[in-house]
């Protein structure tokens, strides 16, 4: 009864945190779902088979949601920022002039 117990709580802890969503940041306005549901599966996996258990399963997908989250953040912010730069540059007259896409 023990180990249910500590199944049980591990559940609620990953459910918790599974049901925030993965909301939109100021960088690209986009949400991060797919990184956010990458990282889950992927940590679930690692978790479970490092510690043949469920509950590390479940503690390895919520750890992997919340890193998954944080890295497609990053790259998102990052690529942004990056082709904003690019997308302007500077004229002998001190305007900006826009590329076309």
């Amino acid at each position: 009864m023990r180990r249910f117990g500590k199944i049980a709580a591990a559940t609620l802890l990953v459910l918790g945190a599974g049901t925030v969503s993965a909301s939109a940041d100021a960088c690209s306005g986009r949400s991060h779902d797919t990184g956010t549901a990458v990282g889950a599966v992927g940590g679930g996996l690692i978790g479970g088979l490092a510690t043949h258990s469920v509950a590390g399963g479940l503690g390895g997908a919520g750890i992997g949601g919340l890193a998954g989250n944080a890295i497609a953040r990053n790259d998102d912010c990052n690529h942004s920022v990056r082709a904003h730069r690019q997308a302007y540059y500077i004229g002998r007259d001190g305007h900006r002039h826009y590329y076309r896409r």
